[in-house]
C-alpha cells in the first residue's frame, strides 16, 4: 500500500477511535501529538458523520493489540513482539499491528525538543558542533527544519554534514542519548516547549481591527517606511473577503462596479452563504441567475485560484477605502456628520 493511502487510513482510524474514547480522553491524548498531527486528525473527525459500529470495534480491537504490541517490543524488541502477534492474530493481522506501531513511534523520536526548536536557535547551537553529531542530530529533525538548519551552515560544512547523513547507518542508543541530553541541557537555557504562542502578525490585526482608523493609518504608514513587506501583510490581513458583509448596500454596490465576473464567480465559489447572499441581494435579479450559472459553470475550480480571486476584490475594497469613496466600518468611531 503507498506511504500516503496508509497515512490516511492511519489518520481515519485515529479520528475513529478517539471519537469513541469521548472527548475528555481525546482531549488528553490529542495533547501529545505534534501539531500537524493535531490539525489533521481533527479534520477527519470533523469530516466524519457516522461510524459505523463494527468499524468503531474493529480499530478498538487493534488499538489495544498494538498498545500489547508495544509492550513486546519493550519486553523483547520487535522481532520478539512480530512472532507473538503471528501466532495470536495470524501473519496478515500481526502485520496491520507492526505497521502501525511502527508509524505511531515517530512521535517518540530522540530530540524531541530539538524538533520544537525554532530553525535558527538550532544552526546558532549546532554551528560550532561536529559536523557528525549535527548530522546525527538533522536525521531526528523534520526534514523542513533539517533543510532550513543545512541551508543557514556554512558553505564549507553543508557538504561534509551532508555526507555524513548520507552515510550514517547504526548510532549506538548510548551514544544518541548522550548528545540529547547535552542538546536539551543548551536548548533548555534558550527556549521553554510549554511557551504560549502569542504576538505576530495575527495578534497585531487583531489589535488594529480594534483601534480607530487613524491608530491603524499612522502603525502601517510608519512600518511601511523600515518593513514595507511586513506593511503590506498586515494592510492585506485587516479586511479579509468575508468581511464584505460588514459593508453597507452603497459600498458593496461601489465595490461589485470594479469587479470582473470572472474575478466575482471565482470568488463566491468559495464563500460563505452570508457572503454569497450580500452580493446576491445586491445586484439584479437577472445579473444573480446569471451569476450563479457562472458559478455552476465553473465546476471545480483549484482553492488557490478562488483565494487569488477574493484577493483580488479584498484589494479594491482596500483602494476604495483609501481614495475616500467608501468606509470601513469601526464599532468604535466616530460617527459621520453630513
Amino acid at each position: 500500500m503507498p506511504t500516503s493511502s496508509r497515512s490516511n487510513e492511519g489518520l481515519k482510524k485515529a479520528a475513529i477511535l478517539l471519537i469513541s474514547l469521548g472527548p475528555d480522553i481525546s482531549s488528553n491524548i490529542l495533547k501529545q501529538f505534534p501539531d500537524k498531527m493535531i490539525q489533521k486528525v481533527t479534520y477527519e473527525i470533523a469530516n466524519m458523520d457516522y461510524v459505523e459500529p463494527h468499524m468503531k470495534d474493529k480499530v478498538n480491537e487493534e488499538f489495544m493489540a498494538t498498545v500489547a504490541a508495544k509492550k513486546y517490543v519493550l519486553d523483547g524488541g520487535m522481532d520478539y513482539a512480530r512472532n507473538l502477534l503471528h501466532k495470536a492474530l495470524g501473519s496478515q493481522r500481526a502485520q496491520t499491528v507492526m505497521d502501525t506501531l511502527t508509524e505511531l513511534t515517530h512521535l517518540e523520536k530522540p530530540f524531541s525538543i530539538a524538533r520544537k526548536a525554532d530553525p535558527q536557535q538550532m544552526v546558532n547551537m549546532l554551528v560550532n558542533e561536529h559536523p557528525q553529531t549535527v548530522a546525527l542530530i538533522l536525521c531526528y529533525l523534520q526534514p523542513e527544519k533539517a533543510a532550513q538548519v543545512l541551508s543557514e551552515m556554512p558553505e564549507r560544512m553543508q557538504a561534509d554534514v551532508a555526507e555524513r547523513i548520507a552515510t550514517i547507518k547504526r548510532t549506538s542508543p548510548a551514544v544518541i542519548k548522550r548528545i540529547e541530553k547535552v542538546l536539551e541541557d543548551k536548548l533548555s537555557n534558550v527556549i521553554d516547549s510549554d511557551l504560549e504562542a502569542v504576538g505576530g502578525v495575527k495578534s497585531l490585526v487583531e489589535i488594529l481591527n480594534a483601534a480607530d482608523r487613524g491608530t491603524e493609518k499612522n502603525i502601517i504608514d510608519e512600518l511601511e517606511k523600515d518593513q514595507p513587506e511586513l506593511a503590506e501583510q498586515i494592510r492585506a490581513s485587516l479586511f479579509v473577503f468575508e468581511d464584505i458583509v460588514t459593508l453597507d448596500r452603497a459600498a458593496i454596490q461601489r465595490v461589485l462596479r470594479e469587479v470582473s465576473n470572472e474575478d466575482l464567480a471565482l470568488a463566491l465559489k468559495g464563500a460563505s452563504g452570508e457572503v454569497s447572499g450580500m452580493i446576491f441581494g445586491n445586484i439584479s435579479k437577472r445579473a444573480a441567475e446569471t451569476l450563479k450559472e457562472d458559478i455552476e459553470f465553473l465546476g471545480p475550480v483549484r482553492l488557490s485560484a478562488v483565494e487569488e480571486a477574493q484577493k483580488k476584490i479584498v484589494g479594491h475594497v482596500r483602494r476604495l477605502e483609501e481614495a475616500g469613496e467608501i468606509m470601513i466600518g469601526r464599532s468604535d468611531e466616530d460617527a459621520i456628520i453630513v
